[in-house]
C-alpha cells in the first residue's frame, strides 16, 4: 500500500519537522537502530515511515516514535532539499572570511541570517572569525552583498572572499 502524499509534499505517514534550537542541550545516546534511521533519513529524505522501519526491521509504530524522538531531540533539524544552485539561478557562490569585533557573534549572526543567499554561517577560529557561504545570481549581486550589505554591519571588521569555482556536496550523496 503505498503511502499518501500530503500537500506539502511529506508523504502521510512521515512525521513533520519541528523547530527549536536544542544545541545547548547533551548530546543523546544512539543505539544502533536510531543511527540506521539517521543513514537512511539522511540519503534520502522523502523516505517514508514504512520503508524505514522495513530496512531497520521495526515496526512502524516504533520507526515513527523513533523518528519523533530524533526530531524533539535536536538530533534530525528538519528535512530538505538538496539544491544545484547554478541550475537554480545561483551561477557566484563565494566563502567569505569575516574578522568581527570581539564578542558581537550573536549580534553578526543575526544580520547574516537576513543576507540573501546565505547558505552556511560558522563561528571559527583561526585568523579570522565567521566563515560566510553565499550564493548569488552572478557576481554583481555577490559584489553587492559583500560591499553593501556585509560591510555596512557595524560589527564587521574585514572582509574576504574566496570565488568558489566548482562544488561537490558530499554532506547527502548516497
Amino acid at each position: 500500500m503505498a503511502s499518501e502524499r500530503m500537500a506539502d509534499g511529506r508523504d502521510g505517514d512521515r512525521p513533520a519537522g519541528r523547530s527549536g534550537d536544542r544545541s545547548e542541550e547533551l548530546p543523546r545516546a544512539l543505539d544502533s537502530i536510531d543511527r540506521d534511521i539517521l543513514q537512511i533519513l539522511h540519503t534520502d529524505g522523502r523516505a517514508s515511515i514504512r520503508a524505514v522501519a522495513e530496512r531497520v526491521h521495526v515496526s512502524r509504530a516504533n520507526a515513527y516514535a523513533r523518528i519523533n524522538r530524533l526530531i524533539d531531540d535536536g538530533v534530525i533539524r528538519g528535512f530538505g532539499a538538496r539544491i544545484n544552485h547554478e541550475r537554480a539561478g545561483q551561477g557566484a557562490s563565494a566563502y567569505i572570511t569575516l574578522k568581527i569585533v570581539q564578542n558581537t557573534w550573536r549580534t553578526v549572526r543575526d544580520h547574516l541570517r537576513t543576507l540573501p543567499g546565505a547558505s552556511h554561517i560558522a563561528l571559527v577560529s583561526g585568523d579570522f572569525d565567521v566563515l560566510l557561504l553565499v550564493h548569488t545570481p552572478d557576481n554583481r549581486a555577490l559584489r553587492e552583498l559583500v560591499l553593501t550589505r556585509l560591510q555596512s554591519i557595524p560589527e564587521v571588521l574585514s572582509t574576504r572572499t574566496l570565488l568558489v569555482f566548482e562544488e561537490d556536496d558530499l554532506e547527502a550523496e548516497g
